[in-house]
């Protein structure tokens, strides 16, 4: 089961009482992924497959900013079961189930298990998470959830 590709409009995860819009997210001038400007809206990294297309779509958002919650604050709390809904440009909607949550240090992140090949249309959502090392200004870990596409809705 999986769609051509189509641009990611809108992210919705009920269980967290995440609604937002997305947007475009690429790599910085070091390779690494590009974050939100803010905590809202999240971002689809536009490098990796559209959600719903074979292999792993990926968004990102910030978990806090300026010291309120961001779009991701509770991603933390999402378990297996759990649905990530995404609408798409061309119409169609995309429901994916979360089957994995994750927290690993910042210098152990699993590159290849978020952006390496699948064979079915997945999807990873990243965000901060563990202490706030406030020397760095930044959060010592990441919290990645992985999902697999469990239904697709056309317009």
């Amino acid at each position: 089961m999986a769609l051509a590709a189509s641009k990611p409009v809108r992210v919705l995860i009920p269980a967290i009482g995440v609604d937002s819009p997305l947007m475009d997210l690429g790599l910085q001038a070091d390779g690494t992924l590009q974050v939100p400007p803010s905590g809202f809206p999240a971002g689809w990294f536009t490098g990796g497959p559209t959600p719903g297309e074979v292999g792993p779509a990926v968004l990102a958002g910030h978990v806090d900013w300026g010291g309120s919650a961001g779009v991701f604050y509770r991603l933390h709390d999402l378990v297996a079961g759990d649905d990530i809904t995404i609408a798409r440009q061309d119409g169609s909607t995309v429901v994916f189930q979360v089957h994995q949550v994750e927290r690993y240090a910042k210098d152990a992140f699993p590159t290849d298990a978020v952006y390496g090949d699948i064979n079915h249309a997945g999807l990873r959502v990243i965000t901060c998470g563990g202490a706030f090392d406030h020397q760095a200004r930044s959060y010592v870990d990441d919290i990645v959830v992985f999902a697999d596409l469990v239904s697709i809705r056309r317009s």
